[in-house]
């Protein structure tokens, strides 16, 4: 059985995620035999003495490892050759900011595999940090909402919320959010803000996250359909928020009137044109958590935005764009932030985004790591989902070709660069190289 190496994350000094904590290392060693050498860190959420203690050998040395594994993006400089890799690579789109990292890998005939590809016969993702990036999007979502009121003289329960990663773990947070609710149920949302209007664009593994954060406060969930009829009505208390969940139906529709098929829509997206700005008038938040490329068409654009202001009818304070695609499905969103400045403000008057959490516009939540805000809960989640690839990764044949390799489909699958060839379903990045 080979050597995993675990390196220390270093892109930013709040990224304290690991692929794999203690507790599951140890069990990979006494059930599987699996050597582990790890790379010791000062930020790292777990210890290095709870590693060693776990039978780790803890080591600023990975070059005997067989494999190594990491969270985000390995920079060039620190590339070994030969070696192979496992961490979010973000180069499948082809993008731009990591091609360098990706010719690197390929010039020193190294091996690349990427969780995000890792994935059962029906496409589904095994290995994920994607529901903790909901949950503490969420989180700094009420915290921005919280902020923006307060900015504006509105005193809000929400105002007790403080950013994910402010907390020790999920559990604290989530019993901040309830304090806010109880007193929302209590006293009522003040005047002028309600109904207040979240809106969850998605309902996968991110989605899920975002709304188990949510529902922590009293709400009252509408189904799209009903949302305009409701807030023509006044049909809603002001101790009570407004949750809607919209689908793909709800984003697009064919472009010749046709019924909506959503795996056409999947496979066809030039047929449909976007409707979710249709949507955009009721909404007070947004909380973006859907999969997007450029194939398909935008939720929300500045120019939507502008023509709302303009027309005051306006209603957005702050979107929560856990997706994070630069200039994709949220326009406004034109760079990713770290944890020290998470907020872009778009200012619809002026068609300008800054990176701040004063003055006029609409509040981006754009962090590009959220996970790293609940490093404990979502290392151990991701520790758990990877378990069961361990031994494989661990005993991958490097000798073989890509074509006789012998490794289990959700695995073979997620190799983008084998001994320093791009594998065939990967053909396509040469293009962005």
């Amino acid at each position: 059985m080979g050597l995993i190496g675990i390196r220390r994350e270093d892109k930013s000094r709040h990224e304290r995620r690991a692929p794999i904590d203690p507790a599951t290392l140890a069990a990979a060693i006494e059930q599987h035999g699996i050597g582990f050498v790890v790379e010791p860190s000062e930020i790292r959420v777990f210890p290095d003495a709870e590693y060693s203690e776990a039978g780790g050998r803890v080591d600023p040395d990975l070059s005997s490892a067989d494999l190594i594994m990491g969270v985000k993006e390995i920079p060039v400089g620190k590339l070994i050759p030969g070696m192979a890799y496992l961490y979010f690579s973000h180069v499948i789109k082809g993008q731009d900011y990591n091609m360098a990292m990706l010719r690197r890998l390929l010039e020193l005939n190294c091996t690349l595999l990427d969780y995000e590809r890792i994935a059962d016969d029906q496409g589904r993702r095994q290995v994920f940090f994607g529901y903790h990036a909901g949950l503490a999007g969420m989180i700094d979502t009420l915290w921005v909402l919280g902020e923006k009121l307060r900015q504006r003289g509105i005193g809000n329960p929400l105002e007790q919320v403080k950013q994910a990663l402010e907390y020790r773990d999920l559990a604290a947070a989530c019993q901040a959010v309830a304090e806010a609710g109880a007193q929302i149920k209590a006293e009522g949302l003040p005047a002028g803000i309600s109904p207040l209007v979240v809106g969850f664009a998605g309902y996968g593994n991110v989605s899920r996250g975002a709304q188990y954060v949510f529902d922590h406060l009293p709400h009252r969930t509408v189904s799209p359909e009903e949302l305009p009829e409701i807030l023509a009505a006044g049909e809603t208390s002001n101790r009570e928020l407004v949750k809607v969940v919209f689908k793909e139906e709800h984003m697009a529709r064919r472009k010749d009137g046709g019924q909506f098929e959503l795996q056409e829509y999947f496979d066809s997206p030039e047929l449909y044109t976007g409707i979710f700005e249709g949507h955009l008038p009721y909404l007070s938040v947004l909380v973006n958590c859907i999969y997007w490329d450029t194939m398909y068409p935008r939720l929300v654009t500045r120019k939507a935005t502008r023509a709302l202001a303009r027309e005051q009818r306006l209603r957005l304070i702050a979107v929560g764009d856990i997706t994070c695609d630069i200039d994709g499905s949220v326009e406004m969103t034109t760079k990713a932030t770290g944890q020290d400045e998470p907020v872009l403000m778009y200012d619809p008057d002026t068609d300008r985004v800054t990176q701040t959490l004063a003055g006029p516009g609409v509040a981006v939540v754009a962090v590009d790591n959220l996970p790293a805000e609940l490093p404990r809960d979502s290392t151990l989640h991701f520790g758990q989902s990877l378990a069961p690839f361990l031994p494989a990764l661990a005993d991958m044949d490097r000798t073989k070709s890509f074509a006789e390799l012998e490794l289990a489909p959700e695995l073979k699958k997620a190799v983008i660069v084998w001994n320093g060839k791009l594998t065939d379903d990967y053909q396509y990045l040469e293009k962005f190289l």
